[in-house]
């Protein structure tokens, strides 16, 4: 064995003269690196010399060069301001790269936007409506039965565990995508939309199914938006880059209104401190969010057409919360009635700007009409049976009218756009911004010839803009196949 290990000691110096003079014969890249690395460990023991020595000879070549992870940041919101543009910064700025490839299909789970949450909100909100305009006494002259409720509550019920374990399934394989539409200055907000259907689900219960719900319910569907509000909130008062001046949009409703719905659950199932909490949190919140998207500081820029359809937003949070004091307090008071007249007059004030919400493309975007106007609508419901009369009457069925057709409308759109014009969700560049700014025109993934796709959560993970980085990360045949640069 000694002499074995003298032979292997006579070898490993001319091995390194090899690697110093660059005349390397017969050896790997990757098992000239490792007996490299083991030669500075000559002062160890004989024994364990011999074993590391082996097992370097003993190794096959690998034909995979060595792979770089640099570090993951979180992308700064500035990033999303200059690198996107468009009515939700999903466009990218002609100046700016991407870290995925552009050369074909994104996986469909990559291109699964959180905002899908949002058709949840307009058919769960529809099982509540029915629930009302059923049992409420000044709309028994329309013999409206329980089982449409019923029928709509298991729509509902089916619709959210699809879109639920689809996004889940991209938490678990596209975590990195998840992370970046949590700091899109947008999207964030749509993180509250599960939560606030749940509610809906919750408040639309059909009477067959269950009559009472258990306390501990409300808590559990409460603590992700409070700890949500606890980040947003924060940022929104402590300034920095996500201060409120700063990322207000009329999104940003859905931050608010989770309060409303949560304090309308909670009295309805007989709580009362809490519901009274969380709607003094989401007044407070709703009234600084108010004024900064009336003001609309200089710093702000308009919002593109396709984006009009959120401005409805600004009518579900006083819907809600007209309900939400009404049942906290007993009855439809003043307070209330002020909170529903807000919203009334915010509602008509946009209905009548017809061409306001016309000449632009579907998407998901449109899915912000339909939450809003049922709250409306169950808002009206509930003051007619405070005031009733040939009116507010014909107010309730009419609302009522408009928000069914508008989600049976826009459920039967978005189903031609998902299955039969398949362009739904299209590629969803938002996700794919590097975190620094270019410092080069030389783009390296927009001239790749190909991709796999078990690599687009490593380069959507650890790639940014600086060219050494991409330099790394990209594998040996990928270079192979790159157009030369001029």
């Amino acid at each position: 064995m000694a002499q074995n290990l003298g032979t292997k000691k006579e070898v490993i110096p001319s091995l390194i003269r090899s690697i110093d003079a660059n005349e390397v014969v017969g050896f790997d890249d990757n098992l000239t690196k490792q007996c490299v690395l083991h030669i500075e460990i000559k002062d160890s023991e004989e024994n364990i010399l011999e074993d590391e020595i082996s097992n370097i000879i003993s190794i096959k070549p690998s034909t995979e060069p060595p792979v770089s992870t640099p570090r993951s940041e979180n992308v700064p919101v500035d990033r999303y301001f200059d690198a996107l543009e468009g009515p939700e910064l999903d466009i990218l700025r002609p100046s700016e790269e991407i870290v995925l490839p552009e050369d074909k299909q994104w996986p469909f789970l990559l291109r699964f936007p959180i905002s899908s949450f949002g058709i949840c909100l307009g058919v769960s909100s529809q099982a509540m409506m029915w629930k009302n305009l059923a049992l409420t006494e000044s709309t028994h002259f329309l013999h409206v039965s329980l089982n449409v409720n019923l029928i709509l509550w298991c729509i509902s019920v089916l619709l959210f565990a699809l879109v639920a374990s689809t996004y889940l399934l991209k938490i678990i394989f596209y975590f990195e995508a998840v992370r970046r539409e949590y700091y899109h200055p947008i999207r964030v907000n749509f993180f509250f939309a599960p939560w606030i259907a749940l509610l809906f689900l919750a408040s639309g219960v059909p009477p067959t199914v269950t009559t009472s719900l258990p306390h501990f319910l409300w808590y559990v569907l409460m603590t992700p938006i409070f700890i949500l509000e606890l980040k947003i909130y924060g940022q929104w008062m402590l300034g920095g880059q996500r201060r409120l001046s700063k990322v207000a949009n009329p999104s940003n409703h859905l931050s608010v209104v989770g309060n409303f719905v949560g304090a309308l659950l909670g009295a309805s199932m007989g709580l009362k401190e809490g519901p009274i909490f969380f709607f003094a949190v989401g007044l407070a919140h709703y009234t600084v969010l108010f004024v900064t998207l009336h003001q609309r500081l200089p710093t702000n820029e308009t919002l593109p057409k396709e984006l009009h359809p959120v401005f409805f937003l600004f009518v579900a949070a006083p819907s809600v919360a007209s309900m939400a004091w009404a049942k906290i307090n007993g009855s439809f008071d003043y307070g209330s009635r002020i909170a529903y007249f807000i919203a009334m007059f915010l509602y008509f004030s946009l209905a009548v700007r017809v061409n306001f919400f016309r000449g632009f493309k579907f998407s998901l975007a449109w899915w912000a009409y339909t939450f809003p106007m049922t709250g409306a609508a169950i808002a009206t419901i509930r003051y007619t049976s405070e005031v009733p009369n040939i009116v507010t009457k014909f107010l309730s069925v009419s609302l009522s009218t408009i928000a069914t057709l508008t989600v049976f409308g826009l459920l039967v759109t978005t189903i031609l756009h998902a299955f039969v014009l398949r362009d739904l969700f299209p590629t969803d560049i938002a996700i794919a911004i590097s975190d620094r700014k270019p410092k080069t025109v030389r783009k390296w993934f927009h001239r790749r010839a190909s991709s796999s796709e078990k690599d687009i959560e490593h380069y959507l993970k650890y790639v940014t803009s600086n060219e050494k980085e991409v330099e790394v990360s990209v594998t040996a045949k990928d270079v192979e196949n790159q157009i030369p640069l001029p």
